[in-house]
């Protein structure tokens, strides 16, 4: 039976490796008593996450939620779907609102809390370790995104991975011929065959911009792109069209507007047209920026 010191030792050790989350098993594993586990939950020096899953210490760490999802659903379950894509930077965190795992399909366990996803074709190289945490591979968490979220949160996520450098088409291209029968492999063939590549912004205006391009049907845009030495938010670059959605009141000083002023002008006088567009235009006034959109693009 170990004393209490050695109690204190392994929960520092297992907490230390699992981002301060232990399940009951490996503390039976390691010698405890079912009586001393119990005792140690009574003086809240293990509080319950999950049924036997317990939090060393009074605050969480990061990726604890993630680990105890982890060991609530056993030795096969990793952490996929939004929950993944959001570890991997690939997703903003306000688009997960619970922990995604995936399981094998024969086992048929709930978990309170934790989204389950139960599949067959989960293959060994599709499974990496973050930080000591089994989660799927970028590619396999893409691929799965496609059947759970729309074309646009997948695009995304796509085109984030892309710019990191954790996946590339051609990467992507082998998952889907992999698993022709994935419910997320129509979406992807549509992605990989688009020309110019998934579309990538950096906020909600360039969001709400985008949509409204193609709501009206109107040509493709580069996104974020480089012209003369300047970042531009959009680029028509046959046409010589430049789209810019951050106005003075998305800068932070009158030193920024005056920036965006002169970078404008150099534009101009290459022979672009620069366009900028408030919060208002891409709203209320939507229809108004279609067709000034649409005029320019048209001369």
């Amino acid at each position: 039976m170990p004393t209490r010191r050695d109690t204190e030792v392994i929960l520092h050790e297992l907490g230390a490796a699992q981002q301060g989350v232990i399940a009951r098993a490996q503390l039976l594993e390691r010698g405890l008593s079912v009586h001393a586990v119990d005792r140690l939950v009574r003086a809240r020096r293990l509080l319950v996450v999950q049924r036997g899953v317990y939090q060393v210490g009074p605050l969480p760490l990061p990726r604890a939620a993630e680990r105890a999802a982890v060991l609530a659903g056993g030795r096969d379950a990793r952490v996929s779907h939004r929950s993944a894509a959001r570890l991997e930077g690939m997703l903003e965190a306000h688009h997960v609102n619970q922990v995604e795992v995936t399981m094998p399909r024969r086992k048929h366990r709930r978990i309170e809390g934790i989204r389950i996803h139960r599949v067959r074709d989960l293959r060994a190289d599709e499974v990496t370790l973050l930080d000591g945490l089994p989660i799927t591979t970028p590619a396999r968490t893409l691929l799965d995104l496609a059947e759970t979220e729309t074309a646009r949160v997948v695009e995304q996520a796509y085109a984030k991975a892309l710019r990191m450098r954790l996946v590339t088409p051609e990467v992507m291209q082998d998952m889907v011929e992999r698993h022709p029968n994935h419910r997320g492999v129509t979406l992807w063939r549509q992605l990989l065959a688009a020309s110019g590549g998934p579309a990538f912004t950096r906020s909600e205006a360039e969001e709400k911009l985008l949509d409204i391009t193609r709501s009206a049907g109107l040509p493709p845009p580069e996104l974020n792109a480089h012209v003369l030495g300047h970042e531009v938010d959009f680029l028509w670059r046959d046409a010589r069209v430049v789209a810019e959605v951050d106005g003075y009141a998305f800068h932070g000083s009158a030193r920024s507007f005056a920036a965006d002023r002169r970078r404008d002008a150099e534009l101009t006088a290459a022979g672009y047209r620069v366009l900028r567009f408030t919060w208002a235009d891409l709203g209320e006034h939507r229809l108004a920026t279609v067709v000034r959109l649409a005029q320019a693009l048209v001369r």
